[in-house]
């Protein structure tokens, strides 16, 4: 008796040793893209409702979509759509992914002022079987690498551009991202926003290569210019490469989900993100 009880206790051990040491769940196959996971961040139209979001990411070809904090649910209600949402709420939602096609896989960039805000975003992550979650909120790394690990959920580290005049401001540049997420889990990393890194004046493809390894996500973005603000285009159009940084993060065997985040055109801008996703299929083809 004494022997089956250390058995398994081993095996208990081994167990629980082999659950902590597993990364967050795949994406699954049926929702990719020429071999991505690629849909739509829900900013890109956030002069509509969440509900309306979900149905344009559908029309334009998307298959996944990450969400952001505080817009509007349903073009008939002034609710917001955000971690506070009731179950029942959440649970509206999930049926309208699914009466569209579209699974949620990513939230963000939210930030949480402490750590029973952040436990719940990372609840409401668990209810929607997210991949990942999308943060700036930096200075709590700490805590989010112990819930990262808990809840077996990816945290990426977003950039907006460099602000010069704010030193205190450092995500911009993925050299400092990798500073930060160097040492820690596995499933913290970088949320690559291609579009805010042009701005910064960062070739997107030299950012990606840095980050090989821990990028969680990506806000793919096609610019016409390196080192100044300039207007989405549909992807090809620009200076970025995409094509390049999608063979880059194939060779870096990527697994997170890619965003597409168009920040113009705001109120009709579906058939620009169509060509986009189009993009996808066409660079499958030529693979």
């Amino acid at each position: 008796m004494k022997l089956i009880q250390q058995w398994w206790t081993c095996a208990l051990i081994t167990w629980v040793g082999a659950v902590g040491m597993l990364g967050a769940g795949p994406i699954p196959e049926e929702v990719k893209i020429g071999g991505f996971a690629v849909g739509c961040q829900a900013w890109t139209f956030n002069r509509f409702s969440a509900f309306e979001a979900v149905e344009k990411t559908a029309l334009a070809g998307g298959k996944v979509i990450e969400f952001y904090p505080g817009q509007r649910l349903r073009p008939d209600s002034d609710a917001r759509w955000d971690h506070h949402a009731p179950d029942e709420v959440i649970a509206q939602m999930k049926e309208h992914l699914a009466r569209h096609g579209v699974r949620p896989v990513n939230y963000g960039v939210v930030g949480g002022r402490d750590e029973a805000e952040w436990r719940r975003i990372f609840e409401f992550a668990k209810k929607l079987d997210l991949y990942a979650i999308t943060t700036e909120d930096v200075d709590k790394l700490d805590l989010l690498e112990r819930l990262a690990r808990e809840y077996d959920i990816r945290v990426g580290i977003h950039n907006h551009p460099r602000q010069p005049n704010n030193p205190n401001y450092r995500v911009w540049s993925p050299t400092n991202v990798l500073e930060m997420i160097r040492n820690r889990d596995p499933r913290i990393g970088a949320a690559a926003d291609t579009g805010h890194w042009a701005t910064s004046g960062i070739v997107p493809l030299d950012g990606l290569r840095l980050l090989a390894g821990r990028i969680v996500s990506v806000h793919l973005k096609d610019r016409t210019a390196i080192g100044r603000q300039t207007a989405d285009v549909p992807y090809g159009a620009g200076v970025v490469e995409v094509a390049a940084l999608l063979d880059e993060l194939k060779r870096q065997g990527f697994a997170g989900n890619i965003s597409i985040e168009y920040e113009t055109k705001w109120e009709n801008n579906v058939p620009d993100v169509a060509q986009c996703i189009g993009f996808f299929r066409g660079y499958a083809s030529r693979r």
